[in-house]
């Protein structure tokens, strides 16, 4: 587990995308800045709450799509707040077994992940920043919780449109697939200006005054992030498209997303 004791210093004044994210999904875990930026970039982008919410509600999806398949680990990618409908609530509740190591770079996210994690054994948070796999996998959170000799689902869910290019999303994402066993599920979410390209733009640009600037990405670019992961059906769609279970398929939500199998 992280030593909160060496969390860095969080300054309020500047907006975080997780603490951002945490607001528009109706948490408590943000600051006047964050609140004010989230304000603006549903001022630019209406729907941006109920995108969060789409995205949130595919993850619970995908989540339970690996468990029905067997996997039991689970590695969250940029996790942000474990607030209710989280990773391990979802998996634990189908199979008890199940282990959940969070990760995330964002302190006041970390801190709260760890309080609500106190009393769950069969989940971490680590401190780490996911732009270095061996660190992240290294990590005693990560390392003493998960066997990466069996399969795990892999999780970047809205966390590589925070990677630069310049930074290599494609590689990184690689590198992780790269140490899983075979059997292992890659499951991704990823903001794009493909449907609402002006919202789009103009939210990017409130978050370029974060500390958590977005690249938004096109459906082929969202797509070369998989590697050679095999997509399952219904491939890469919107994420309220991704095997839903109700009738609000076709509304864009400003995210892609989809389910691949590893090895």
């Amino acid at each position: 587990m992280t030593d909160l004791s060496k969390l860095p210093a969080v300054d309020p004044e500047v907006p975080n995308a997780a603490r951002m994210y945490d607001y528009f999904l109706g948490g408590s875990h943000n600051f006047a800045a964050d609140r004010a930026a989230a304000e603006g970039a549903r001022a630019a982008m209406p729907f941006i709450v109920d995108a969060a919410r789409a995205n949130r509600f595919f993850l619970h999806r995908a989540v339970r799509f690996c468990v029905e398949e067997g996997l039991d680990q689970f590695l969250d990618l940029g996790s942000g707040i474990p607030t209710a409908g989280n990773v391990h609530e979802v998996a634990l509740a189908l199979n008890p077994r199940a282990r959940v190591a969070y990760v995330d770079n964002e302190p006041v996210t970390v801190a709260s992940a760890a309080a609500l994690l106190e009393n769950e054994p069969q989940a971490t948070i680590t401190m780490a920043d996911v732009r270095n796999p061996d660190a992240v996998l290294a990590a005693p959170g990560v390392r003493d919780l998960l066997d990466l000799s069996r399969p795990i689902a892999l999780l970047t869910v809205a966390v590589l449109h925070f990677v630069p290019d310049e930074d290599d999303p494609a590689g990184i994402a690689e590198r992780y697939r790269s140490r899983l066993a075979p059997g292992s599920v890659h499951v991704l979410s990823h903001a794009t200006p493909d449907h609402d390209s002006p919202e789009a733009a103009a939210a990017t640009e409130i978050y370029r005054r974060t500390a958590n600037p977005i690249t938004a990405r096109s459906r082929q670019h969202v797509a070369a992030l998989f590697g050679d992961a095999q997509l399952v059906d219904p491939g890469l769609v919107d994420a309220t498209e991704w095997r839903p279970e109700d009738t609000i398929g076709g509304q864009h939500r400003g995210f892609w997303a989809g389910v691949a199998r590893i090895g």
